[in-house]
């Protein structure tokens, strides 16, 4: 369940495609804990994929029809005063702070879409803007990190998630070589599947070093690619956040 709309500050939140199939709670409980700090999450039900799967496989053209669909979408409660666009999956974060770029040359949307980019934020940049030591968490455990590529490099928000959860408390292990990807790179995992799995395999190996009890990421894509070796339990940092809430 979501929280209702009670709060004065309002946010939205990109649902995506894949993670409300195979993570549906992700995004439940960014709303969660949003609220719980006075964020309330407008939802848009018209928005939906980010296009970048689209955009990175030469199907272009669609891809920049789902960046002007959302764009619809979100424009309404944009213009009623949503503060920022929220993604809890950094692989589409990367993509539609990149919305005012692709589409500068689209007349119809040039502007929109250079005031979406703007306010595209990934969850840990909006709560680690916000009182969390008002939140009372139970950190028991000890938690690896891993950063997805679009969080790091293409965000540039690497330590970021480190950092929240530091301030939360959390018992942090040391993750070797933390620059390099996970093998899962969008659609790497299905058309490079070897490879793919070799990379995830050397990522797990950095990751479990310092032999936490779970890894956390940022990205749906990464979570579901770790933890479909069967390893050490992977899931999304806000997931386990609002679990330890007391």
């Amino acid at each position: 369940p979501r929280p209702p709309r009670l709060h004065r500050r309002q946010v939205l939140l990109l649902e995506g495609c894949v993670q409300p199939t195979l993570s549906p709670n992700t995004n439940a409980a960014a709303a969660r804990v949003l609220d719980r700090l006075g964020i309330g999450v407008t939802p848009v039900r018209e928005a939906g994929c980010c296009g970048a799967v689209d955009y990175h496989l030469s199907a272009q053209a669609t891809g920049l029809a789902r960046a002007r669909r959302n764009i619809d979408a979100w424009w309404p409660a944009l213009e009623a005063g949503a503060e920022a666009i929220v993604q809890t999956a950094s692989g589409c974060g990367a993509f539609v702070r990149d919305y005012g770029h692709l589409l500068k040359d689209d007349p119809a949307y040039a502007a929109k879409a250079a005031r979406v980019s703007a306010l595209a934020r990934d969850l840990v940049e909006v709560l680690g803007q916000e009182p969390l030591e008002t939140l009372a968490v139970r950190a028991e455990g000890r938690l690896a990190v891993h950063c997805p590529c679009t969080l790091q490099h293409a965000q540039k928000l690497g330590g970021a998630v480190e950092a929240l959860l530091s301030r939360l408390g959390f018992s942090l292990t040391p993750v070797p070589d933390g620059h390099l990807c996970c093998g899962s790179a969008g659609t790497y995992s299905l058309t490079q599947p070897a490879l793919s799995r070799q990379l995830r395999d050397n990522r797990l190996d950095a990751l479990e070093s310092g032999q936490p009890d779970l890894i956390v990421t940022a990205n749906i894509g990464c979570q579901v690619h770790l933890d479909g070796a069967g390893r050490t339990p992977v899931r999304h940092w806000i997931e386990h956040v609002e679990d330890a809430l007391t």
